[in-house]
């Protein structure tokens, strides 16, 4: 693993691309402190979904959270979908 600073990276940034493509970790800090990383690509194992190709090209933004996390990958126990559904309905005939 190999770690920078922000300035050298922006000079020397095609170097350091080189060594993640090579399978290693190049931690970037800005005044010591860690603030991101360059990691070698993902094997890419059979075809990637749709979704996944829209995020890794940067058109599609994956769903988060008021926090900013993702959302919860099982789905949330409460109303059925006859129940939203006719909340709803009461909630659209308010608006009319």
């Amino acid at each position: 693993m190999h770690t920078v600073g922000l300035k050298i990276l922006k000079n020397k940034l095609s170097e350091y691309v080189r060594l993640a493509a090579a399978g290693e970790t190049v931690i970037i800090t800005d005044r010591g402190r860690a603030v991101a990383e360059i990691v070698p690509p993902r094997a890419r194992t059979g075809h990637e979904s749709f979704v996944e190709r829209g995020v890794r090209e940067g058109w599609l933004t994956p769903a988060t959270d008021r926090s900013g996390r993702p959302p919860p990958r099982k789905p949330v126990k409460g109303l059925t979908l006859e129940q939203l559904m006719s909340e709803l309905e009461q909630d659209r005939e308010d608006r009319v």
